[in-house]
């Protein structure tokens, strides 16, 4: 189980380790490292997800490790509440990034627009009603990104319970 204290309320996470071997030790890694502690909830798009797991509440970029092997083609659907790896249009291209499903999104799984799909490698289990305040947020347009909250959603600490 995971943790995520945040400001608005506390997350916990079941994450997958059968499925998805490579995300799930990616993301636990990067948790047990300190590496979430201090980050942000940086993009909220009300009704599809909520995205954190890289900025600072400076909006800079953390360094990451390796990007991992998309497993995307194992993984659980998209479904609400799910917690899948954020990538970019290049299918392997998943590091420390992740985003929680604040709806059913079909059309990210397995094989997806683009033959890869978002790899599912958890479920929150508790702190729905976080998720869903915090998928309430208003957002604007900050240091060149879109849909940034106007109030910093923080990760206070990230730890495996």
């Amino acid at each position: 189980m995971t943790i995520f204290e945040t400001n608005m309320g506390n997350i916990h996470i079941n994450v997958d380790t059968k499925n998805t071997p490579i995300s799930t030790q990616n993301f636990i890694n990067y948790v047990n490292n300190g590496f979430y502690d201090g980050t942000i909830f940086h993009r909220v798009i009300k009704n599809f997800m909520i995205q954190g797991g890289g900025f600072t509440k400076d909006m800079i970029q953390k360094t990451t490790k390796t990007n991992i092997k998309n497993e995307a083609k194992n993984s659980s659907k998209n479904n609400k509440y799910s917690l899948a790896m954020a990538r970019t249009s290049t299918p392997h291209s998943a590091n420390s990034q992740f985003f929680i499903n604040t709806s059913k999104n079909s059309y990210l799984n397995f094989p997806g627009q683009d033959g890869w799909g978002y790899c599912v490698f958890g479920k929150v289990v508790k702190g729905f009603e976080v998720i869903d305040k915090i998928n309430q947020v208003s957002t604007s347009n900050k240091s060149g990104h879109s849909d940034v909250p106007n109030d910093y959603v923080v990760v206070n600490k990230a730890y495996n319970a």
